[in-house]
């Protein structure tokens, strides 16, 4: 009954293999041999072994390593031109014929070897003495002949044909064979040199009496009933596979867009059914926009270079417009029309139109301020931003920040509390949050939005705040604007339940896969 059992188990591959144990009359038998007698190919016969060695009913009985040597392409096409050795002697000498002479370089231009293959050849041939440098570095054939040139082009010549057994070479040609063959991080050589493994294999007891049954049995073995079956009445000679229900059927994994994509869709999503219109800026952005409009003096310390990325070519905008180039400028060094007292330096207007990779999203909002928007309005922008800084859980040097503006005659500081608090529940999917106060050059009164992680426990999202009249009255606008600038991807970290803002950019499918529906 086991017998029975295992042999209705067994695919037809390992029956057909078994069977031809069963003809060598169970015997050791080579996987050639094999291959010979159940007329499969070698990756079935391959394939079928590892099943009944597996399964116990066959096993190695014997295990010879041999080592064989042959050519490579490159073989080959020295074969037809020569080695390198033997046409840098051959090329020095028919140009030392026509009273002329290579260097290194000259040869290097004819494009017949790469240039490393020349340099070493080069390097042999002046060891050996083959060849001397003259004058100005040029090649020069002494008539001396090189050993090496001889014995590669012999081994060449006697591998052409069929590939043969290292030890059937002497120890000498066995060497160079070797510094010769491919092996990691030299590729282009013209012998490989391969390790064959023969084996034996002979069934177990329980594959002895297997194999019995496997060439006794003569009905064939079918998967499918087909009509033409059942109108012929074959399937009575027919046998069919049997098929184990309890097998798990492979993993099917979809296509599907990434975890933080779909948050950045769903954020995206939500401020547009809130009313927010969009905003944009180009990510190479001018000084001005990035700071000077957001009433950041430039002698700001997080203007220096450890903040902030600046571009190398061009280094400048050609124009900043205007007015807003003066208006900024005034309220910088003296306060302008807006009744502060400004900064009280000079104003650098060439180094206002210094490039540099966005830092901050409220670039954008300067922009929009400028561009005469909407009042009442209300706008966001999902900007990417760039700020040298050192990588950890929590710190990229490339990120998404959500920014946005609300105006209007109406809007105070209690309306942007109550959006953050919205900002922190629907989009970030905290359980809990808080404010801490803040400063920023741009904002008064100021804000923080902190947030508690489940792993990392409190986490600062952003700043926020109500624009000073210093930066909205020179860009054009004079009601009261709300602002916030919060880290998307720390928001990400708490709707996914990563504790590692690199994950969000993982390139583990599995893990990528667990963070389907989280925040959904």
């Amino acid at each position: 009954m086991q017998t029975s059992a295992v042999h209705d188990s067994l695919h037809p591959l390992e029956i057909n293999l078994l069977a031809a144990f069963s003809q060598s009359e169970n015997k050791p038998v080579s996987d050639s041999s094999l291959h010979e007698i159940s007329q499969l190919e070698p990756s079935q016969v391959s394939m079928a072994l590892g099943w009944l060695q597996a399964k116990k009913l066959v096993r190695i009985h014997s295990e010879v390593v041999t080592t064989w040597v042959g050519l490579t392409e490159v073989g080959h096409r020295y074969l037809e031109i020569g080695s390198p050795p033997a046409w840098i002697v051959r090329t020095c000498r028919q140009g030392a014929a026509e009273s002329r002479s290579f260097t290194v370089k000259e040869l290097q231009s004819l494009n017949t070897f790469p240039p490393m293959e020349l340099s070493r050849a080069i390097g042999l041939l002046k060891k050996e003495g083959a060849i001397a440098l003259g004058a100005g570095g040029h090649i020069e054939a002494t008539g001396k002949p090189s050993p090496t040139v001889e014995k590669l082009q012999t081994l060449l010549q006697q591998l052409q044909e069929n590939r043969q057994e290292l030890l059937s070479f002497s120890p000498d040609q066995q060497a160079l064979l070797r510094q010769y063959s491919v092996k990691r991080g030299s590729a282009q050589e013209p012998f490989r040199i391969e390790e064959r493994v023969q084996r034996e294999y002979t069934p177990t007891k329980t594959g002895k009496a297997v194999a019995k049954r496997c060439h006794a049995g003569t009905m064939e073995e079918v998967s499918q009933l087909t009509p033409d079956m059942l109108k012929d009445g074959s399937w009575r000679s027919k046998r069919f596979r049997k098929y184990t229900i309890t097998l798990r059927p492979p993993r099917v994994a979809p296509g599907r867009r990434h975890p933080y994509r779909e948050f950045l869709d769903l954020v995206k999503h939500k401020l547009v059914g809130m009313g927010f219109q969009e905003m944009r800026g180009p990510l190479v952005e001018t000084e001005f926009w990035d700071m000077d409009a957001l009433y950041m003096p430039q002698f700001h310390p997080a203007r220096a270079i450890h903040d902030v990325y600046f571009v190398k070519t061009p280094t400048h905008a050609e124009t900043i417009a205007e007015p807003f180039l003066s208006q900024v400028a005034a309220t910088h060094e003296h306060g302008g029309p807006t009744g502060s007292s400004g900064w009280g330096y000079r104003y650098d207007k060439e180094r206002a139109r210094r490039l540099i990779l966005r830092s901050q999203g409220t670039a954008v909002s300067a922009r929009t301020l400028a561009s005469n928007p909407l009042v009442p309005g209300k706008y966001f922008s999902m900007a990417r931003c760039f700020r040298y800084d050192q990588v950890d859980a929590t710190h990229a040097t490339d990120f998404f920040q959500i920014e946005g503006i609300v105006l209007g005659d109406d809007i105070n500081f209690r309306t942007l509390l109550g959006l953050l608090t919205i900002f922190a529940k629907e989009m970030a999917q905290a359980q809990e949050s808080k404010f801490f106060p803040a400063y920023f050059p741009f904002t008064e009164p100021s804000v923080e939005l902190h947030v508690r992680h489940p792993k990392l426990g409190w986490m600062e999202l952003g700043g926020a705040g109500l624009f000073r009249p210093e930066v909205t009255q020179p860009l054009g606008v004079t009601v009261p604007v709300v602002a916030w600038g919060l880290g998307l991807d720390r928001m990400a970290m708490v709707a996914l339940g990563i504790h590692d803002i690199r994950e969000l950019f993982s390139v583990d499918l599995e893990k990528v896969r667990t963070l389907r529906g989280r925040f959904m």
